[in-house]
């Protein structure tokens, strides 16, 4: 399938959804893809973004403007893991800064998803090719805790567990600036960013429900220290709500965070995990404590000078 792709719906498809359409006309694209690639804004429907559940009708020209390789996949690699708990449902990783999770372009390998396919063979048939055992995801520059399932109906019911909220999933993060008040919830949609494709946005194209709430640890010079919870999992969540409020995250180029020196990506750790056993019905919760680098950053600010931003 080559980029550019233009389809027009016939007679015998209409009221197919968009998604169920696309992976019957497209070669080597699954139905997961292919929601993802309407999710991103990636496909128009007579030149607007959509959704996946869309019926289509006679006549829609449907244009995919870029396309992801489909054919990536997760092979095993022997590549080290952290691993904090596992048991016959789940494993759960504290994944370090700078490990992608799972293939995508410009990182057919080398992933977190390799990672598990070599250590734990039983995920190459839980979920998706390219998501192999994945529940949720973390930016390639977040480091932190995540949970991976070991079966299928341990899957589900993870994935389940984190759309109803009852998994819970907190983050620490340096924010720029001081928030002008201690707890709250930012309550704004997600979605790609109409000038740069990199980016997510709030109110970006195809944008979807997403909120999080925090609450502020610590003043700091020049920063708050915050607890952040997602009460949604949309791509870049935390980081895009603190930009889009003005205070953006410390060291998140991307979203016109500030440099500090000695740190070189997002000031974002995941850092508490719980959710409940899909066998047991146990409670399970695990924390993560700050990694050297953004541990050293925290100490120097709480010496109590005004940071010096590196250009």
């Amino acid at each position: 399938m080559n980029p550019g792709s233009c389809l027009t719906v016939g007679d015998g498809e209409a009221g197919a959804r968009l998604d169920a359409y696309l992976a019957g006309q497209l070669d080597r694209v699954s139905r997961s893809l292919a929601a993802t690639l309407i999710r991103d804004g990636l496909v128009t429907v007579n030149g607007q973004v959509s959704r996946p559940a869309y019926r289509v009708i006679t006549g829609d020209e449907i244009s995919v403007s870029v396309v992801r390789p489909p054919s990536l996949t997760a092979a095993p690699e022997d590549i080290s893991l952290s691993i904090v708990y596992q048991d016959a449902d789940l494993v759960v990783i504290d994944k370090p800064a700078g490990l992608v999770v799972h293939p995508a372009p410009g990182h057919p390998g080398g992933t977190l998803a390799n990672a598990l396919a070599a250590r734990f063979p039983a995920t190459r048939g839980v979920g998706t090719e390219e998501r192999p055992g994945i529940v949720h995801r973390l930016d390639r520059d977040t480091s932190g805790l995540m949970v991976v399932a070991l079966s299928p109906a341990a899957h589900g019911d993870l994935q389940a567990q984190i759309a109803s909220r009852e998994a819970s999933r907190k983050y620490l993060a340096l924010a720029t600036g001081h928030l002008d008040r201690a707890e709250g919830t930012i309550d704004a949609p997600i979605g790609r960013d109409l000038r740069d494709r990199k980016r997510m946005a709030v109110h970006g194209a195809a944008s979807r429900q997403a909120r999080t709430s925090f609450r502020v640890l610590e003043s700091l010079p020049g920063f708050d220290l915050l607890e952040a919870s997602l009460h949604t999992g949309r791509t870049h969540q935390i980081r895009v709500h603190f930009s889009a409020i003005g205070h953006p995250l410390a060291g998140d180029a991307t979203y016109a965070g500030p440099a500090l020196p000695g740190l070189h990506r997002q000031f974002l750790h995941a850092y508490r995990l719980g959710l409940r056993s899909p066998s047991s019905g146990k409670q399970l919760t695990f924390e993560s404590p700050l990694p050297p680098d953004l541990a050293t950053v925290l100490a120097s600010l709480k010496q109590g000078t005004e940071p010096v931003y590196e250009a």
